[in-house]
This record gives structure tokens, C-alpha cells and sequence, in this order.
């Protein structure tokens, strides 16, 4: 039986552009301030101008993509100040999950995480930046997971979406794996002694120094 073909129309057509033009985005393959060609996005994706325009503007709420008055959209430039702000944000809800995965989290879920903290002091002594950087939001994304916090969880992937480029720029930094290793080793020990107080702590000592390196 002939797979069916994806309506270029409708709902669905608008959500195949939109998460295209999201995973671009964060992937690095469209970059701050490129412009979107509404035609264009619309002949690549095989969807119409109308399904654009309207996964356009989902991702202009999303703060990934901004409109210019009469010269269409483009990706939205975020700045060192507002990323600073971002992750101060971040700081607070980060640090809600970590202190609800110490209490939540089970052993199969804490094992995971010292895996993982195994696994990037592996990267750092390897001198794997990218596979660091990787690892890293994986171990922040199970965190979020393991709290069982999801209005916060949805809240952080808002914010986390505007912060790519400035994240990966950090994680290529001469020196910064081997700094923030120490911190996430500290918030996976505190979250494996079931210690509240101290992962939410480890967390924000961990973003505050997120903040000094954006500044730098």
C-alpha cells in the first residue's frame, strides 16, 4: 500500500514546517539573524506560504524568531544581557527541579545520573568539548525529568531554546568543560544523597557561574 502523502495545507503542514524550522534553529543550521523567506521555506518543506507564516509566528511566541515590520522574519538575535537574564530564570526553576529529583528520583534513575557524571569527567579528560557539551544537557534534561515538575520542565524548554547559540559557544571555550565538570559532579552527588537543600544549592552555584563566563 503507497504511503500517504503529507497534506502541504492545514494543521499538519503548518506543524511538519514548524518543527523543521524549530530543530534548524537549535541545531545551529539557520543562525541569528538570517532572514526566513516565507517562498522559500515554503518550496523546501513542501508546505504553503500560509503554513509557514503561521509556524512563523508559533515560533515567534517561542522567542526563536522575530518579525520586522515590511521586512518579513528573521532568527531572533539574543543577547549577552538577555541571556544573562534568561539564565537567572533558569536558575530558579533549575533549581526547583534539582531539589524535587533528590527527594522523587529512584535508584535506577540516580544510577543513571552517576553514569553520566562518569561519563563527562571521561569527555573532559578526552578533550571532547562537543561530547561534554552533549552530555551536559542530558544530564540537565534528566534532572528536569526526574523531578516530576512539569509546568517547570515546560517553562525551562522555552527558555533553554533561546540560549543555544550562547551554550554552544561556552562549551567550545578553552578551560570551561573542566570548570563546570566540578559543578555537575556536585549537583549529581547532592541529588544522590537525596539532599534537597544542597541540590538546589549546587544548581545555583553552578548557573551563577553560567552568568560570570556570559559576562566574560
Amino acid at each position: 500500500m503507497p504511503m500517504e502523502a503529507r497534506p502541504s495545507t492545514g494543521e499538519q503542514a503548518k506543524q511538519h514546517a514548524l518543527e523543521r524550522l524549530r530543530q534548524a534553529i537549535l541545531h545551529g543550521e539557520m543562525a541569528p539573524a538570517q532572514r526566513l523567506v516565507e517562498n522559500e521555506l515554503a518550496e523546501q518543506f513542501g508546505v504553503t506560504r500560509a503554513s509557514i507564516r503561521a509556524a512563523l509566528i508559533d515560533l515567534e511566541g517561542q522567542g526563536l524568531v522575530e518579525r520586522i515590520r515590511n521586512r518579513g522574519s528573521r532568527v531572533r538575535v539574543v543577547t549577552v544581557e538577555e541571556a544573562v537574564a534568561i539564565t537567572e530564570c533558569r536558575m530558579v526553576l533549575e533549581g526547583l527541579c534539582a531539589a524535587k529529583a533528590a527527594a522523587a528520583a529512584d535508584d535506577e534513575q540516580l544510577t543513571e545520573l552517576a553514569d553520566l557524571g562518569t561519563a563527562m569527567t571521561k569527555a573532559v579528560a578526552d578533550g571532547e568539548p562537543v561530547t561534554y557539551s552533549e552530555l551536559n544537557q542530558d544530564l540537565h534534561d534528566r534532572i528536569r525529568r526526574f523531578s516530576g515538575q512539569q509546568t517547570a520542565v515546560e517553562l525551562l524548554e522555552r527558555l533553554n531554546a533561546q540560549l543555544v547559540r550562547h551554550r554552544f559557544q561556552l562549551a567550545l571555550r578553552p578551560g570551561r568543560p573542566q570548570q563546570s565538570l566540578s559543578e555537575h559532579l556536585a549537583m549529581i552527588e547532592a541529588i544522590r544523597a537525596r539532599d534537597s537543600q544542597a541540590a538546589e544549592a549546587a544548581v545555583r552555584a553552578h548557573l551563577t557561574s553560567v552568568i560570570e563566563a556570559l559576562r566574560d
